[in-house]
């Protein structure tokens, strides 16, 4: 006997994408994805593209992983997509030391973090033709 099947967190016209463990502090990463919250994917693309910002590149190929779940698992279209939700968890945090003077010791903390993409379909607001 098999478990039960469990129901889809998401609804009918979303899909999501997940990057874990991605070696940036939480607080830099949310720069990034608050970027993103709530625009048309190729526009969001355009912005990852052309930020400075050091990881802005995977998120950009975690945005595209979503839009590629949607397209091919999904069956949602692509042109009609908005960036729903992009959230940010903590994961772990490696712990090294580093010598200072007078036999002293330092912490220093190396924070990774999860993100996590919602792309969702949108119908295109009614047009007079």
């Amino acid at each position: 006997m098999a478990k039960a099947k469990t129901e889809r967190r998401l609804k009918d016209n979303e899909a999501q994408a997940i990057a874990r463990t991605l070696r940036v502090s939480p607080q830099k990463l949310n720069l990034v994805a608050a970027l993103i919250r709530g625009k048309k994917v190729d526009r969001a693309l355009a912005e990852l593209e052309f930020s400075r910002k050091r990881i802005a590149g995977t998120v950009k190929k975690t945005l595209e992983s979503a839009i590629a779940n949607a397209e091919n698992n999904h069956d949602l279209d692509v042109d009609a997509l908005v960036v729903a939700e992009a959230y940010v968890g903590k994961s772990i945090t490696m712990k090294r030391f580093h010598a200072r003077g007078r036999g002293r010791a330092s912490r220093i903390e190396k924070p990774f973090a999860h993100l996590t993409i919602v792309v969702r379909e949108v119908e295109e607001k009614g047009e007079a033709a």
